[in-house]
C-alpha cells in the first residue's frame, strides 16, 4: 500500500536573511518566513491535504514553521536536523563549498558532518517514520541541506537543484515497499 511523505523546508529566518551558516544552531523566522508557512497552509487546506502524523527537527525554525503549517501535535526528532556544519556554524555563507563534489566531505576538516552522514541519518529516521503502521499521510519538517542529502538517496538530485530548494518548498515523495519516490516539489 502506498503512503505519502511531505517533506518540507522551514521557511525564512534571521540567518537566511543575513546569509549566514545555519546547520545545528538556530536562528528565528523573519516576518516573510511566517507569510511563507501561512501559504503553505493554505495550500494544504484549499487541496484537502491533511496528515495523520507530523514530525520536525529539533531545531525551533521547523518546529515554528510547522506549528503555523498544522496545529496537530508532533514530534521533534534529531534524525531531521540539518548538517552539522562544526566551526563554520554561524558564520557566513562565503565560507560555504561550493563545489557538489567536494562538500562531501568538506565540512569534516571543521568538525563537521559529511553528506553522507546526513544523507544516511534522514534515509534511516524517514524510513522508520513512514514504516509506522498507522502512517499514511506524513508531514515531516526539516532543512534545505538534509532535504537535499536525502534526495540525494532517493534519486539524482541535479535537476531539482537547478530549481532551487526554497524556503518552504514542500517534496512530495510516494512510499511504497521500503522505496521512496519522488512525486513533485511544491514552491
Amino acid at each position: 500500500m502506498s503512503k505519502t511523505l511531505y517533506l518540507m523546508r522551514h521557511a525564512q529566518t534571521m540567518f537566511n536573511v543575513q546569509k549566514k551558516i545555519q546547520g545545528w544552531c538556530d536562528s528565528p523566522l523573519t516576518q516573510q518566513g511566517k507569510e511563507q508557512a501561512k501559504k503553505v497552509f493554505e495550500y494544504f487546506k484549499e487541496h484537502g491535504i491533511s496528515f495523520d502524523h507530523a514530525y520536525c527537527s529539533t531545531s525551533e525554525r521547523c518546529s515554528d514553521t510547522l506549528e503555523i503549517v498544522t496545529n496537530m501535535q508532533y514530534t521533534r526528532l534529531k534524525g531531521l536536523k540539518e548538517m552539522f556544519y562544526g566551526e563554520l556554524e554561524g558564520e557566513s555563507e562565503r565560507l560555504n563549498c561550493d563545489d557538489p563534489e567536494g562538500c562531501k566531505t568538506y565540512y569534516l576538516q571543521f568538525g563537521g558532518e559529511s553528506s553522507d552522514d546526513v544523507k544516511d541519518r534522514m534515509m534511516k529516521t524517514l524510513t522508520e517514520i513512514m514504516e509506522k503502521e498507522d502512517h499514511q499521510s506524513v508531514l515531516a519538517v526539516s532543512h534545505g541541506g538534509a532535504c537535499f542529502n536525502f534526495l540525494r538517496g532517493v534519486q539524482d538530485p541535479s535537476e531539482e537543484l537547478k530549481k532551487g530548494f526554497t524556503n518552504c518548498c514542500v517534496f512530495v515523495y510516494e512510499y511504497n515497499d521500503h522505496h521512496f519516490t519522488l512525486k513533485e516539489v511544491i514552491r
